[in-house]
C-alpha cells in the first residue's frame, strides 16, 4: 500500500475475509437482511475500518450520543446485527453462529461477544434526526429485530452472486489501482442516481483539484423507487466514455446500503472513501438526504462540528449548480448572480414525466445519451 495515499480511518485497513467453511456448521444460522449483508461485506473488505464486526451496546450508544466509538474514533451511525426474538433465544454469548444470505447460502460467521436490546427510538433520533416511521432508514430500523448480536466476523465469501464484479474493488485493490495510475490525491463522488449536468460540473471542478476522480456509486440496498442498479451503471459508463478524460477518471461500485441519514451519512460516506484511498469527497446539496428531513446544506455544516483531526479526507462543499441561459454554462450561487427564469432547473417529478413520455430533458440538464438509457428503461419497466 502506497504511503503517498491517505491513511485509512483508525490507522489501518481491516481484513475479515479468507475464512474457511466449518466442517460442522454451527447450531444457529442467521439470515441477514439486505442491509446487514451490505454491512457484512463493507466490514469484511475493510471499507468500514476500524470496525471488525458488529457493534456492541457501548459502542452503539456512544456512536448515537457522541458520534464516536468508545475509543474516541469518529463514527456516525450504529452498525449492528439485529435478530428476532426466536433467534436471539437460541444464541448465547461465546457462541459462533453462521451468517447466511437471503438464499440461505453461507457468507461467514459471527463470534458472539454480546447480546443486547437496542433502543430503536434513541438510535433513530440521533442517527436519522427523526423517529418518523415514514423515513426509509427509520422504517428499516423499526422493522428489524429488537435484540442485537455483537462480535467479530469471519467471512468466507462476501457475495455469491456479486453485481458488477469487474468494478467491485476492495479498499486494498482500489489503493493499489490509484498507485498504479500515479494518483496521490483522489476526489470521490458519491451517487445513487444517474449523473446529470450539475453533477458533471461538480465532478469536473473536483477533477481540477486532484490527480483523479473516482465515480463511486452506491450499489447496495436502496429504497423502493430508486433507479435500478443496472440502469444506473449503463448511464455511468456512457457518460464517462463520452464526456470524461480516461486518464483521470475511474468508475467503481461501493456495495454499501443507503441509509438516507443526511448529515451523519455524509460523515459515514467520507470515512468509507478515506478507507478506499480518496483524499477528497464531494459533498453537495442535501447529500444522502430524503424528503424534507434535513436542511439543504446540513450535510456540509456537520463537517465543521467534528473534532479537528478526527477525519483526514477533505470535504469539497459545493453549492447547487444549474445551467444559466445568460451565462451560457453551468453556474452556482457562488459564481453567478441569480436571475429570475434564467436557470434551467427541473424537478425529479418533471424529469420522470418527460422520460416516461419518451421525451429528452433539455441538453442543458442531462446528456442525451443518459436520457436515452433512462427512456428505454422506463419503456421496458
Amino acid at each position: 500500500m502506497s504511503t503517498d495515499l491517505i491513511q485509512p480511518h483508525g490507522g489501518k485497513l481491516v481484513d475479515c475475509c479468507g475464512a474457511t467453511e466449518m466442517s460442522t456448521a454451527p447450531a444457529v444460522a442467521i439470515t441477514l437482511t439486505p442491509r446487514q449483508q451490505c454491512d457484512l461485506e463493507m466490514i469484511a473488505i475493510g471499507a468500514m475500518s476500524p470496525l471488525d464486526g458488529f457493534m456492541g451496546e457501548a459502542d452503539c450508544n456512544s456512536v448515537c450520543e457522541k458520534m464516536a466509538l468508545t475509543n474516541g474514533v469518529l463514527w456516525p451511525i450504529p452498525i449492528t446485527c439485529a435478530v428476532d426474538q426466536a433467534t436471539a433465544d437460541k444464541v448465547s454469548v461465546g457462541d459462533k453462529v453462521s451468517l447466511n444470505d437471503d438464499k440461505n447460502r453461507l457468507l461467514g460467521y459471527l463470534n458472539v461477544s454480546e447480546k443486547f436490546t437496542q433502543d430503536k427510538k434513541m438510535q433513530a433520533v440521533h442517527a436519522f434526526g427523526t423517529d418518523d416511521a415514514a423515513h426509509p432508514g427509520v422504517q428499516v430500523l423499526m422493522e428489524e429485530g429488537d435484540t442485537c448480536l455483537a462480535g467479530k466476523i469471519e467471512v468466507v465469501t462476501t457475495r455469491h452472486d456479486p453485481m458488477f464484479s469487474a468494478h467491485r474493488l476492495s479498499p486494498k485493490q482500489m489503493r493499489e489501482t490509484f498507485t498504479k495510475k500515479g494518483w496521490h490525491t483522489v476526489s470521490a463522488f458519491q451517487t445513487r442516481n444517474p449523473i446529470h449536468r450539475a453533477h458533471e460540473y461538480l465532478t469536473k471542478c473536483a477533477q481540477e483539484m486532484t490527480d483523479g476522480l473516482l465515480i463511486h456509486p452506491l450499489m447496495g440496498a436502496t429504497k423502493d423507487g430508486d433507479i435500478p442498479a443496472e440502469v444506473r451503471m449503463k448511464c455511468y459508463e456512457v457518460i464517462i466514455e463520452k464526456y470524461y478524460h480516461p486518464d483521470h477518471t475511474m468508475l467503481a461500485v461501493m456495495p454499501a446500503a443507503m441509509r438516507y441519514a443526511g448529515p451523519r451519512e455524509a460523515i459515514l460516506h467520507a470515512i468509507l472513501r478515506q478507507n478506499y484511498g480518496c483524499s477528497h469527497i464531494i459533498i453537495g446539496r442535501d447529500h444522502a438526504g430524503v424528503g424534507q428531513y434535513y436542511g439543504t446544506f446540513d450535510a456540509q455544516r456537520i463537517f465543521d462540528d467534528i473534532p479537528e483531526g478526527s477525519l483526514k479526507i477533505v470535504p469539497l462543499k459545493f453549492e447547487h449548480a444549474a445551467w444559466s441561459k445568460t451565462a451560457g454554462g453551468m453556474v452556482s450561487g457562488k459564481t453567478f448572480p441569480k436571475i429570475e427564469g434564467d436557470q434551467i432547473f427541473l424537478s425529479g417529478t418533471k424529469v420522470r414525466e418527460m422520460l416516461v413520455k419518451g421525451e429528452r430533458p433539455p441538453i442543458e440538464f442531462t446528456r442525451p445519451e443518459v436520457a436515452d438509457i433512462l427512456i428505454d428503461s422506463m419503456k421496458n419497466a
